[in-house]
């Protein structure tokens, strides 16, 4: 089971009320909604690894220098993300329950949580759940291994299972292409213009009917006629220096430089001690013992 952690903790930020606070007053909603997550997806799932993806780099320089539009619109300065401020000391406290913990968090110097996930997902021989709150890693679902998608969308107790008959059904394309629609449909939450006047629909047509955009633009770049919905056609050739880099961006990596880590399921903390400490600066007891019991269960 693969975490995308800041899907998550943001989440739980939104969702649970900052009046949740340590002991000093601090606002700790985040740390005690992302716990409560965890237990609830190790009672219900019982996943033998269990791993916390971090974004080590929100805003990777590869993706800016292909698209700077890429998340611009999150951009507080800098390089720095545009954070609530009662969030920002939480993730560090995440980071520090985690490790105490024993539950295994990974990131990757130049990579955001995606990547890691899809490095993961590479390297995985067996089947993988991945946990999010965000569609573009609908692109790494596989029935045939399987590699599945639990949306966070309606709340972690009622995760939809995302595989590929979902995505067919959903937006009309074969199961494993949700990459290539999403490039020529674009996304405004993370700043990717996709094909100006080309909508879902008419994304989704291309898509079946060319089966890939690799196959779509060999036809366009060839001169072929056929197949291309009204207009479309003309859209697409003015888009072509988009689409020649859009691809590299919205596809997550299977090759992030990842550290060696043990990826299993703890059963007991790794640190008692300091989780011990954390729990009683922060004031978080309550939602612990129900993730130790869990992942004692387990």
């Amino acid at each position: 089971m693969l975490l995308d952690t800041p899907s998550l903790y943001f989440r739980a930020f939104y969702g649970i009320p900052e009046s949740i606070t340590a002991p000093d007053g601090s606002p700790v909603n985040a740390v005690r909604g992302l716990i409560d997550m965890i237990a609830t997806l190790v009672r219900h799932h019982s996943p033998t690894e269990l791993v916390a993806t971090m974004d080590a780099d929100w805003r990777p320089a590869f993706r800016v220098a292909a698209i700077p539009t890429y998340k611009a619109h999150r951009v507080a300065h800098g390089d720095v993300e545009e954070v609530p401020d009662a969030l920002v000391p939480q993730i560090a406290v995440i980071e520090q329950v985690l490790d105490a913990l024993g539950i295994a968090r990974l990131e990757a110097p130049g990579y955001e949580a995606d990547d890691v996930i899809g490095t993961l997902t590479h390297r995985a021989g067996g089947a993988v759940d991945i946990v999010t709150g965000d569609r573009d890693l609908f692109q790494l679902v596989d029935d045939a291994r399987p590699v599945r998608v639990l949306y966070t969308v309606r709340g972690i107790r009622n995760l939809q299972t995302v595989d590929e008959a979902f995505v067919t059904g959903k937006y009309g394309i074969p199961g494993r292409t949700y990459a290539d629609f999403a490039t020529l449909r674009g996304d405004p939450s993370d700043g990717l213009p996709g094909v100006a006047g080309v909508g879902e629909k008419t994304a989704a047509a291309l898509i079946t009917r060319f089966g890939s955009l690799g196959a779509l633009l060999d036809a366009l770049d060839g001169g072929a006629t056929d197949g291309f919905p009204a207009g479309s056609r003309t859209k697409l050739a003015a888009a072509r220096d988009y689409l020649r880099v859009a691809p590299a961006v919205v596809a997550v990596a299977s090759d992030a430089p990842l550290p060696e880590a043990d990826l299993t399921l703890p059963q007991k903390p790794r640190d008692p001690d300091s989780l011990v400490r954390l729990a009683d600066q922060y004031g978080l007891d309550s939602p612990l013992n129900r993730l130790l019991e869990a992942l004692g269960q387990a």
